[in-house]
């Protein structure tokens, strides 16, 4: 399969409560386009434009509910194929800054989060994974499915402006 760069501009990331509902172009999304496709995330890139220090509790976290209706990404936000030629998928994976009810991240402790703690002021964060130590998402429902990239006040983050992509490999 082709690699995909599903990227973020200009957004702000408000920080908010982990559990509670997402408001709409302060996050990124990510789920499977059916109940069995798997998904490998292999890279998250987020570059911080705030005006000022601020620090951001970036988290990629499962979503212990998923969103209903996704919204389609508008510019400047974009999902495409890393190799321009590369073959159109038949089941296509859902890549979102809104929807018409947000996901909601999950609180569970015994589910994999990554920690993407930051400076929004010029800061950045990249995580890549290593062989085999990709992220997988299965299927697309909630905590398995779908994962969130926020800004987590649970976790002592502020609000910020940043840019921020996420690499990935749907099968």
């Amino acid at each position: 399969m082709a690699k995909r760069i599903f990227t973020a501009q200009a957004q702000t990331f408000t920080a908010q409560a982990t559990a509670a509902t997402l408001t709409n172009a302060t996050y990124m999304g990510i789920q499977g386009g059916g109940s069995t496709q798997i998904v490998d995330i292999l890279e998250i890139l987020v570059s911080g434009f705030a005006s000022a220090s601020t620090v951001a509790a970036m988290v990629f976290a499962p979503a212990s509910t998923a969103p209903t209706t996704p919204t389609a990404l508008a510019s400047p936000n974009s999902d495409g194929p890393a190799v321009a030629n590369a073959t159109a998928l038949s089941t296509v994976v859902t890549t979102y800054v809104a929807a018409s009810t947000g996901p909601q991240a999950s609180a569970s402790a015994t589910v994999a989060k990554l920690n993407l703690g930051m400076n929004l002021f010029g800061g950045i964060v990249r995580w890549n994974a290593a062989p085999t130590q990709q992220i997988q998402l299965i299927g697309n429902v909630a905590n398995t499915g779908s994962y969130l990239l926020f800004n987590s006040s649970t976790g002592g983050g502020s609000s910020g402006a940043a840019n921020a992509h996420i690499m990935y490999e749907p099968y």
